[in-house]
């Protein structure tokens, strides 16, 4: 993977993780119980775990020690 892809992704990902959009309210529920700031954040944790590990698979580092 190119450099340039790698970074967009990772400030995709910081841009992302500042949801003031959700800050002011619990509503909508999803699945009837879980607020939406709650479940956008496990959304999120998910997103950026496969982000990371797609970087780590294709972006190893240059040099093996």
């Amino acid at each position: 993977m190119r450099p340039w892809p790698a970074a967009a992704a990772v400030a995709l990902l910081y841009a992302l993780h500042q949801d003031f959009w959700l800050w002011r309210e619990a509503r909508p529920l999803v699945f009837g119980f879980l607020p939406i700031g709650l479940f956008y954040h496990a959304a999120y944790t998910v997103a950026s775990s496969g982000a990371l590990w797609l970087l780590v698979r294709s972006a190893p580092p240059a040099i093996d020690e």
